[in-house]
């Protein structure tokens, strides 16, 4: 995974909670915000409402597959927290990559746009 780092620390996970925005779907939910710095940062959750410690792992590696085959699409700077849903057991890397590509990155990128253009909007009125 090229310019993403893991996150770990509970304090990011928890702030994305609470201040980030998501995209929820069936199978999995990405929260999402911006970090200030120059890379990505991926977490991955697996609760035990997801199954046993074979289903959450195998979870997590179809997690990491789907956004290793998307990852050139999200934009740098942001960090990403994908949460495992119960019905993520059942799923292949195929459902979740098409899930990102569908949903998760359009509302990604129309949020960036939109926080960039308000900043620029709010700019210009200042000046008029």
């Amino acid at each position: 995974m090229k310019n993403t780092s893991v996150i770990k620390e509970n304090k990011v996970f928890l702030n994305l909670y609470k201040r980030g925005k998501f995209v929820a779907g069936r199978a999995v939910t990405v929260y999402f915000r911006k970090n200030g710095k120059g890379i990505r940062r991926l977490g991955i959750t697996t609760g035990k409402k997801v199954g046993n410690a074979v289903t959450r792992s195998r979870c997590r590696r179809i997690i990491r597959a789907a956004y290793r085959e998307n990852e050139a699409e999200l934009p740098l700077g942001m960090d990403y927290v994908i949460v495992a849903r119960e019905a993520c057991g059942g799923c292949k890397s195929t459902q979740i990559s098409s899930f990102l590509k569908t949903r998760a990155i359009p509302e990604i990128l129309k949020s960036v746009n939109k926080s960039n253009t308000k900043g620029n909007y709010n700019k210009n009125n200042t000046n008029s």
